[in-house]
């Protein structure tokens, strides 16, 4: 799923870690089943290791990083506004950009659709339907 959105490699965390030995230029780290260490260790030099919604501890480890060795950390907390949102559905309707919806759960399912999530098992988005 993900090389049909783009990527160039993909490591399947359930199977495997990092190859030993070789580098990458970017780490996108979205569910966190490596280690900080380990995605460290894997960027090439002037890598990249790019954090989503991350721990405030792993934040400042990535700024410990950034000033003692040549490799980038970089972290985004998610910010809802508005504007990014109805500017996601322009990009949706263009087809510019395919969502990746994983599961829907209504809005009485919310426990298990957490439970779902909590898993680290879930390939995309997992959303819940407030109105029928």
């Amino acid at each position: 799923m993900l090389k049909s959105i783009g990527a160039d490699e993909v490591v399947d965390y359930t199977k495997e870690q990092f190859p030993t030995g070789k580098k990458y230029d970017v780490i996108f780290d979205m569910v966190y089943n490596s280690s900080f260490s380990k995605c460290i260790s894997a960027l090439a030099e002037n890598g990249y290791y790019l954090m989503a919604n991350s721990s405030p501890r792993k934040m400042l480890r990535g700024l410990w990083v950034e000033r003692t060795i040549r490799k980038k950390v970089r972290f985004a907390l998610a910010d809802e506004k508005e504007e990014d949102l109805n500017f996601l559905v322009e990009l949706i309707s263009a087809k510019k950009i395919k969502p990746v919806i994983d599961r829907i759960y209504p809005l009485e399912q919310t426990i298990e659709a957490h439970r779902y999530v909590e898993q680290s098992l879930k390939k995309g988005s997992v959303v819940i339907r407030v109105r029928s």
